[in-house]
Parts: structure tokens; C-alpha cells; sequence
């Protein structure tokens, strides 16, 4: 019996119970891969049933407005996601007559999917032999096949997609692949693979010669930038507050925060921080009720030291490029986590 033999057997008795495989639909399929992007299951099953009871089709998710979608992604992370995702289901409503395409390259055409999302979302929904290769995949084949190549360098890269475009299945390559996902999830884990359980261990490179920790390689990334924020939450009477949007081309774009001074380096003067907070609202009249200590916020990239700083104003202001809403009426709008945390901590819950 072939590796891809026993390894299907495996999943067939082993795999869980998860919602998006129990369907071939396209827009079900799509949703769970990109939920799944840089996500854990535990935590993007419940955003996954959410966002599909919210936008049950493609339709409903290409007329949605784009707060609503970033609202219901809110906590998420990575919310060029949810853009990429209500962009493509436009193109499928104006390009495919909101049919979801078949043929694998016009798949690969919509904007965020990538050739792991459109060989999952081919092979499972139309039984297409096509590989769909994720960090999961990558790891089992490094460690199966002894590959020193780095896992996130192309040469990696390419060597691995020709030994799984080898390997697949053709009359079920949508297990096949989930096959090997749900290998990599359950045994083959990044630290203490638990190889005496694992179906295909006779194959194994890394296994044999007791090089588990060896595999898989990687190149080192380069260190995250520091940036550090300086949120000015005004209390205007009680009632009311500032909030913007971020339109910039950078992270969390189109998403609410509050009025925001940036630096390269930490602010330890107060003196400089209280000019700073003038040079945005503007006026001489206002109380620093509390400066919070910083909040640091690890992104794949980049490392924020958020401080939050509680100000109160008695006069009505208009601060340039914001917004003013009822703090009753906060929770309407799309939010980083950062910024939603501190929302539910320090004024709902208040």
C-alpha cells in the first residue's frame, strides 16, 4: 500500500468534525481557508458560522456595506482579508454572474486567493487535482522527504509542490490535501510530533533518523519594527467622543481608532506629550485624566506599544479627519482588537 493509500485511510478514521467539510460548496470552502489563514480552528470556527450566517452567499456578501464585513471580522486580524474577500465577491457577481468559478485559473484570479486557497477550494469543491500546500503541508513533506532547503525559501517551495504534485491523489485530491493539512495539525506538529502515532512513520526521513528536530528548516525573518501609538480618548461632557477611520495605505486600514500621535521612539518627556495632544485637538483647555501604561501588540511584522490616554474636554471642539459619535453608539463601528479591548475594559464596562 502507497503512502497517499494509508494516509487517506488515517484521515478517514482520524479527521475531526469540522463544519467546512461537511459540504463542497465553493463559498463555504473559500470562507473556511481564508478564516483559517494565520488563524487557530478554535478560534475561527466561531467567526467562520458567524460570517456565514451573516452573509449566507455571495450575493448578500458582495451588497454588504465594507464596515459591515470588517464589524463581523472584527478580532480576527489581518483584515486585508475581509477587503480581499468583499472585492472578490463583487468580481464573481459582475464577472461570474455570482457563480462561483470552476476552472482553477479563474479561481486563482480573485483578488486574495493565492495557490494554496484556490487548490483547497478546487480540489474539494470540484474534485480538481491540484495541490493545495500550507504551512502544515509544508512541515510534513520537509520532515517526510529530508528536505534541507528552507520551507520559506522558493527553492523549499518549489521542491515540495513537485513531491505533492507527485503524491496527489487524482480521484480524490480534496481529501488527499486535507489529508496531509490535518496530518501536519494533529501529529506532525512543529514541536513533539507525535510520531509513534503516525500512519506514514515508515516513510519518514526524519523519523528513521531520529532528525525530527532538524526538520523543517527556515530562513530567519527579519526583526519586527517597533512603533509606538499614543491613543487620545476624549470624554466630551459624557457623552461623546472622537474616533477616525484609517484610510492609509498600512495596517488595519479602514478600520476606527481613536485620534492617534505616532513616534519612532517611546515619549518619556510629559511636557513633549501634552504639546503633541495640543497639536491635535487643537485647544489649551482640556484635563489628562489617566495616561494607561503601554499595551504592546505583536504583529507578524511589526511591534506596537500602545498607550491609551483618557482626556477630558467641557467645550465642543472639532478636531480635523475625525469623526464625533455618542459613546452609547461605539460599538457599531469596525475596531482593531487593540482598540476594541480597550473599548470593553475602560467604557462599556464602565
Amino acid at each position: 500500500m502507497i503512502l497517499a493509500d494509508i494516509l487517506l485511510i488515517w484521515y478517514k478514521k482520524n479527521k475531526r468534525n469540522l463544519p467546512w467539510r461537511n459540504t463542497k460548496n465553493p463559498y463555504h470552502i473559500w470562507i473556511s481557508e481564508v478564516i483559517l489563514q494565520q488563524t487557530r480552528i478554535t478560534q475561527g470556527l466561531g467567526y467562520y458560522l458567524d460570517f456565514i450566517n451573516t452573509f449566507p452567499d455571495i450575493q448578500s456578501l458582495a451588497l454588504a456595506e465594507e464596515e459591515h464585513v470588517l464589524k463581523t471580522w472584527q478580532g480576527l486580524g489581518y483584515y486585508s482579508r475581509a477587503r480581499n474577500l468583499h472585492f472578490a465577491a463583487k468580481q464573481i457577481v459582475n464577472e461570474h454572474n455570482g457563480i462561483f468559478p470552476k476552472e482553477y485559473t479563474k479561481i486563482l484570479k480573485l483578488k486574495g486567493i493565492g495557490e494554496y486557497s484556490a487548490g483547497a477550494i478546487a480540489s474539494i469543491s470540484f474534485n480538481l487535482p491540484f495541490s493545495a500546500i500550507d504551512g502544515n503541508v509544508l512541515r510534513v513533506i520537509s520532515r517526510l522527504y529530508g528536505i534541507e532547503d528552507p520551507i520559506n525559501s522558493n527553492e523549499g517551495k518549489i521542491k515540495i509542490k513537485s513531491i505533492v504534485n507527485e503524491l496527489i491523489d487524482k480521484s480524490n485530491p480534496g481529501d488527499f490535501n486535507q489529508s496531509f493539512i490535518e496530518l501536519g495539525a494533529l501529529i506532525c506538529k512543529p514541536q513533539n510530533p507525535d510520531c509513534d502515532i503516525c500512519p506514514i512513520k515508515e516513510f519518514c526521513f526524519a523519523f528513521l533518523n531520529q532528525k525530527q528536530k532538524d526538520f523543517p528548516q527556515k530562513n530567519k525573518l527579519k526583526k519586527p519594527k517597533n512603533r509606538y501609538f499614543y491613543y487620545i480618548v476624549i470624554n466630551l461632557n459624557n457623552t461623546n467622543t472622537f474616533i477616525s477611520k484609517r484610510e492609509k495605505n498600512d495596517i488595519w486600514k479602514n478600520l476606527y481608532d481613536f485620534p492617534q500621535i505616532e513616534t519612532k521612539e517611546e515619549i518619556k518627556d510629559d511636557n513633549i506629550l501634552i504639546e503633541k495632544i495640543k497639536n491635535i485637538i487643537i485647544t489649551d483647555t482640556f484635563i489628562i485624566n489617566k495616561i494607561h501604561l503601554p499595551v504592546k501588540h505583536q504583529l507578524t511584522h511589526q511591534t506596537l506599544y500602545s498607550t491609551f490616554i483618557e482626556v477630558s474636554i467641557d467645550e465642543n471642539i472639532i478636531i480635523n479627519n475625525t469623526i464625533k459619535i455618542q459613546l452609547s453608539q461605539i460599538n457599531k463601528y469596525p475596531f482593531p482588537k487593540l482598540i476594541e479591548n480597550f473599548i470593553f475594559n475602560k467604557i462599556i464596562s464602565h
